[in-house]
């Protein structure tokens, strides 16, 4: 970072903002880590400085999450989208039937619903929705009786739905988990899932990375026509290095979960992520309709809040793009929403600092305060 340029509050959906603290760790050792003479980038991952990273992150991980030694940790590449396709050909042949549900609530697990069915049958749990603000009632699900396994994602980071609480499920079908946007942010019982997956850009890492956790009893039940590198048996018998790893990928992996240990662990992540959630959230409920969220309050996600600014109930793009404006010469960016949905959206990411989050909070304040009057 140059010495004359601030630095940026980076709100957006991923590759997200690293805490400066662990960044000036990075930077300290980036020329030479742990005294060796090389950045971790040069280093062989089959040296014993890099199993000790790679060991590390993953004691580290067990420790945050308490995850079982029946269980399986991996550092995979090929992000979340790579699990789009792994997770069937891993788990399909659970039973006969080769069926798998699918509760889709938005842009992520439409797509993993739609790769998983090159593999085997697929059943929407739930009918398409026009547009992705609700999660209808466990009720109403259409589920199989004999499903290979039960895929949900937990946080829905286009849309900004979230799933709080973990289904229970009247089939006991394996439930699988795709975390990417809300890992780390929020204390879960592992042993309730068959699978959990998050790719790291998001709350624990860089781009270049995906951690898989596995229950060790379902490994071993690959398609044949499974990639050797998306085979959870072979990654777990090589460490997760059958070839060469996304090495600083881990490594920063491994510095984050470390800081996350140091900040007090998911207990406490969890009550920062609520605090960030709700400064945003009460500046849009108590706008008067100026800043419009669409989703349903119970629903509602805490690392990823899309919403519109609006006239009359109307979305206005022209205050959007002013208040993008106005963000950026604060030094706020990744604030425009994706373009599946528009608007404005705020990712809150582990990475974001409660008073980041308080900065943001008083610019939509001031800016309906303004804008409020000039369109009366």
């Amino acid at each position: 970072m140059c010495d004359n340029t601030p630095r940026k509050i980076n709100f957006g959906p991923g590759p997200a903002q690293l805490p400066i603290e662990v960044l000036h760790n990075v930077q300290k050792e980036f020329f030479s880590f742990d005294n060796c003479g090389s950045n971790v980038m040069e280093l062989s991952h089959r040296s014993p400085a890099f199993s000790k990273i790679i060991d590390d992150a993953e004691k580290d991980i067990r420790e945050l999450l308490s995850i079982p030694d029946t269980y399986a940790v991996l550092f995979l590449q090929g992000g979340a989208t790579g699990q789009f396709s792994a997770i069937p050909m891993n788990l399909i042949n659970l039973k006969p039937s080769q069926t798998a549900d699918y509760l889709v609530t938005g842009y992520w697990s439409e797509k993993a619903a739609k790769e998983a069915e090159k593999y085997g049958k697929v059943n929407y749990v739930i009918p398409k929705q026009e547009k992705y603000h609700d999660v209808p009632e466990q009720t109403t699900w259409n589920l199989t009786d004999d499903a290979s396994y039960f895929y949900y994602c937990a946080n829905e980071t286009i849309h900004g739905v979230e799933i709080h609480d973990v289904p229970v499920l009247p089939n006991k079908a394996q439930i699988v988990c795709d975390m990417s946007s809300n890992f780390l942010t929020r204390q879960v019982d592992v042993t309730k899932f068959a699978i959990i997956f998050a790719s790291g850009q998001k709350n624990f890492g860089c781009s270049g990375i995906v951690l898989v956790i596995v229950r060790k009893d379902l490994i071993g039940n690959a398609m044949k026509s499974t990639p050797v590198n998306f085979d959870f048996k072979v990654q777990l018998s090589n460490n997760s290095m059958y070839n060469t790893p996304p090495t600083f990928s881990i490594y920063i992996s491994n510095k984050m979960f470390d800081w996350s240990k140091r900040q007090g662990g998911i207990k406490a992540l969890e009550k920062q992520s609520k605090i960030k959630s709700d400064l945003i959230y009460s500046a849009i409920d108590q706008s008067n309709r100026f800043y419009l969220s669409e989703i349903n309050p119970s629903y509602r996600s805490r690392v990823n809040i899309p919403f519109r600014i609006a006239i009359n109930g109307v979305p206005d793009e022209k205050l959007e793009k002013l208040f993008l404006e106005e963000a950026l010469r604060l030094n706020m960016i990744e604030l425009k929403g994706h373009r599946a949905v528009g608007g404005l959206r705020v990712s809150l990411y582990n990475g974001i600092t409660i008073e980041e989050t308080e900065k943001l909070a008083q610019l939509m304040r001031t800016f309906q305060t303004i804008h409020c009057v000039e369109a009366a």
